[in-house]
């Protein structure tokens, strides 16, 4: 049987809005290895796209169709569809093709796993929107292990992933979630933030506030999600090669 392939949609260092260089986390990479499945980068060809900047006050809607041109966004397209399944990664930036990638997945029933400002994305691709967090000193710990607890509903697809009802979880933040759009939250923080939402509808659709590629090597809840999210990715390439075969 060959390994699933999750597709990482890369991220830009954005050096005084000159984008120089494209890259993707070693965390992540190192994540999906080590759980069996084979990571590739999805790199748009469009350098110059707009991104969401997160350190303003302001909300940015893209239209979709407005991203890429037309070759550009058949490439991105051709791209997601070489994978079994896409994650959108965390950074201080959101790009706007990342967006679209979480529009494209959702609407295509693709399987997605996002992290951080990843959630960001795939809210605002589907209507929602976000805000920031009351208490950035508690929630923005870059070098913290863990910061504090979150609290699962055990009705959840992400309960049956880390089967409890409580876990501790990093915290690298500033934003959280106000309008989740037509996704469902599946756990909250302590102070009542939403830090996992999931499409009940899909085969596997789910982002997480924290960061578990930071801790998938010590803490096997953490890793469970990787390795739930790249099962779910291998069934729904074979259930597809089945129907097209």
């Amino acid at each position: 049987m060959k390994k699933a392939i999750i597709g990482i949609i890369s991220k830009h260092f954005d050096e005084n809005k000159q984008r120089h260089n494209t890259y993707i986390r070693d965390e992540i990479k190192d994540a999906i290895y080590q759980n069996g499945a084979i990571p590739i980068g999805i790199l748009p060809s469009n350098t110059n796209l707009d991104f969401v900047n997160i350190t303003n006050e302001q909300e940015k809607y893209i239209k979709m169709d407005k991203i890429f041109n037309k070759s550009e966004k058949q490439n991105f397209i051709d791209a997601i569809s070489l994978c079994d399944g896409i994650i959108i990664a965390g950074g201080i930036f959101g790009d706007t093709y990342e967006m679209f990638a979480s529009k494209f997945c959702y609407d295509n029933d693709i399987p997605l796993l996002a992290i951080c400002m990843g959630q960001n994305n795939v809210v605002r691709s589907l209507g929602g929107s976000t805000k920031f967090i009351k208490n950035k000193t508690k929630h923005l710990q870059k070098d913290a292990i863990y910061v504090h607890d979150i609290f699962i509903n055990k009705d959840s697809l992400f309960y049956q992933i880390v089967k409890t009802k409580k876990m501790k979880v990093n915290s690298r933040h500033i934003c959280t979630i106000d309008n989740p759009a037509m996704l469902t939250p599946s756990a909250y923080d302590d102070d009542g933030n939403i830090e996992v939402l999931e499409a009940k509808n899909k085969k596997f659709f789910l982002s997480v506030r924290f960061h578990p590629e930071s801790l998938f090597r010590i803490d096997k809840k953490h890793n469970e999600i990787f390795k739930y999210f790249i099962s779910a990715c291998a069934l729904s390439r074979k259930n597809t090669h089945q129907t097209s075969s």
